[in-house]
């Protein structure tokens, strides 16, 4: 059986910038996705890091989009 938190699945796309809920240890916390599929990779703004998060912990460290890419 599906949760029903499984179904909602948050619509991201490359080039979307986000804020995350904590800071990056250089005191970014805005971040650039730049590919999605089963793991999102994203681009720290300040110092270039580039990470790859699971969608699922992805979504839970979201605050919010500062803005949307295409």
């Amino acid at each position: 059986m599906v949760g029903a938190k499984e179904n909602q699945n948050m619509e991201i796309r490359p080039g979307d910038i986000v804020s995350l809920k904590k800071k990056h240890p250089c005191g970014a916390n805005e971040w650039q996705v730049m590919r999605v599929g089963a793991d999102i990779g994203i681009e720290c703004l300040k110092c270039r890091r580039y990470i790859l998060l699971e969608r699922g912990v992805f979504e839970r460290r979201v605050k919010g989009f500062i803005s949307r890419g295409e």
